[in-house]
């Protein structure tokens, strides 16, 4: 796949750099960190073309910075490593059937802030693309993101592990009246129909955002971010390391 951009490319060369087949970048284009990117691709041994504009826009788009690379896709990780780490401080996001890649990308950079991971399921998921690469800014490199086939297997491995775990629902308790500091999974379904019955039934306790009436309901990206940062503040209140 392409990854574009100042972000991503930077992302994948450190942490990723054998994955890289190549890295393209424009003809003429006079940038410091344009020549920061080339010189740590070269660093990393890692071959370097420089193309023309035009060919640079064909492989990625036009919002590429002038500079682009050509990856290998990227794993998933074992959904234990992406519930691990030390206990009280873990966060897992689960995505029950997310499919827009543009959210996804969004869900990442979240995580990435928060520090938490990402679990989607296996089927009716966006899948680890060059969209979801863009939108994630390079975080799609740095965050653990794992994948199930069976939503409601994985939230009783999660249980075992020591988490508690939420879904996002509108019918569910105002989240600003629910502790959701410590161990914590956090549930949010599809764009369209929110989370599958199994999952809800699976999950501790059912929490739901506030908003004014006739509000509708929120992208599932910003969701994301606020029931995301509202664990960062709760941890941050009772005496936990926000990062």
């Amino acid at each position: 796949m392409i990854v574009s951009g100042f972000h991503p490319v930077r992302e994948v060369l450190e942490r990723r750099p054998r994955s890289v087949e190549a890295l393209l970048v424009q003809r003429g284009r006079k940038d410091a960190r344009v020549a920061e990117i080339e010189e740590l691709a070269r660093e990393k041994g890692v071959s370097v073309r420089i193309v023309a504009k035009e060919e640079l826009d064909r492989a990625a788009g036009r919002a590429h910075n002038g500079v682009a690379a050509r990856v290998a896709e990227r794993a998933y990780d074992d959904v234990e490593d992406c519930l691990a780490g030390p206990k009280g401080s873990r966060c897992v996001l689960f995505l029950d059937e997310i499919t827009d890649s543009g959210n996804l990308g969004s869900v990442l950079r979240t995580a990435a802030a928060a520090g938490a991971s990402v679990v989607l399921t296996e089927r009716h998921s966006a899948g680890l693309n060059e969209t979801v690469s863009k939108a994630s800014a390079g975080a799609l490199e740095r965050v653990k993101v794992g994948r199930v086939v069976n939503a409601a297997r994985f939230i009783e491995q999660a249980k075992e592990a020591g988490f508690w775990v939420f879904g996002a629902a509108v019918e569910g308790e105002n989240l600003y009246s629910v502790d959701i500091s410590g161990d914590a999974v956090l549930c949010l379904g599809s764009e369209g129909t929110g989370l599958r019955r199994l999952t809800m039934e699976s999950c501790d306790r059912l929490i739901s955002i506030p908003m004014r009436p006739g509000a509708g309901s929120l992208n599932v990206a910003v969701a994301a971010g606020v029931l995301a940062f509202d664990w960062v503040r709760r941890r941050s209140a009772s005496g936990g390391n926000p990062a």
